[in-house]
Formats: C-alpha cells, sequence, structure tokens
C-alpha cells in the first residue's frame, strides 16, 4: 500500500472528483429520462464522432461491457428517444454504424457546457508544462485502472 504522504491526498482528492463527477452524471441521465449506461454510450459515441470513427454496435457493446442482446436493447430505446440514429457505414454501405443526433448532443452541451467551460478555464490557468503534467497524470490514471480490467 502507498504511504501516507502528499500523493495519497491527491489520490483521495481525485476519487473525490469522480464521485462528484459521477453524481453530475447521474442527474443528467435522471433529468433526461436516461440510464447510465445510456450516457456512457453517448460519451462513446460522441468521443468516435470528434475522432471521425464509425462505431459499430459490437464496438459499442464492448466498450461498455454488454452482450449482444443488451447493446441492441440500449440502441433501441436511444434511437426511440431521438438520441441516435443507425446509418450505413461511409466505406462499407453494407455496415450499420450508429451516430450520435445533433438533438442529444445539444442536450448534453446545454448540461455539461457550463462544468466544461469552468473547467477550461481552470486549465487556461495553468503553462503548457503543467497542463502536459496533468494531461501525463490523468492519463496514468485511466491506463492504471484499464490495466485493473485485465
Amino acid at each position: 500500500m502507498a504511504s501516507q504522504g502528499p500523493e495519497l491526498e491527491i489520490v483521495h482528492l481525485l476519487r473525490a472528483v469522480t464521485v462528484e463527477l459521477g453524481l453530475h452524471s447521474s442527474r443528467f441521465a435522471r433529468r433526461n429520462a436516461l440510464h447510465p449506461t445510456d450516457v456512457r454510450a453517448l460519451i462513446a459515441l460522441m468521443d468516435a464522432s470528434r475522432a471521425d470513427e464509425e462505431m459499430s454496435a459490437g464496438r459499442l457493446g464492448a466498450l461498455l461491457g454488454l452482450n449482444s442482446a443488451g447493446t441492441t436493447s440500449l440502441i433501441d430505446r436511444l434511437e426511440r428517444g431521438g438520441h441516435v440514429r443507425r446509418v450505413r457505414g461511409r466505406a462499407d454501405r453494407r455496415k450499420v454504424v450508429v451516430e450520435v443526433d445533433e438533438k442529444a448532443v445539444e442536450l448534453g452541451q446545454a448540461f455539461f457546457g457550463p462544468l466544461i467551460d469552468r473547467t477550461v478555464e481552470l486549465l487556461q490557468g495553468y503553462d503548457e508544462r503543467e497542463r502536459a503534467a496533468i494531461r501525463g497524470f490523468l492519463e496514468g490514471v485511466r491506463d492504471a485502472a484499464v490495466a485493473e480490467e485485465g
């Protein structure tokens, strides 16, 4: 176990931030009649869109830890709510991919935008070297959490 130094204080602060962000996400889900997994799916789809990557149902299910039936149910529910749509793949028209609808992006932006703006504002108070350190730390924590799935 890690020693009880300033590093552990930061670990506890990171845990507190994680809890608060989870609660914030839960409020969004509740206010919009979404399941927490729906929110995770929308985030995954928006991340894929930003990276200009297509998201198949199978890939989405794998990212969320869902089986095929659970993934189909999730996509059906989000599609009925107008949050996503199934479309043909760009490169392979036989392939069906899932895209987030602009309505869902706007809904998320309305709710999460102020938090995102405040976070960006905080980061602007750091120089590039400090932001690189923050980025490296967060990537390391994310990678450690992924390794724990293992």
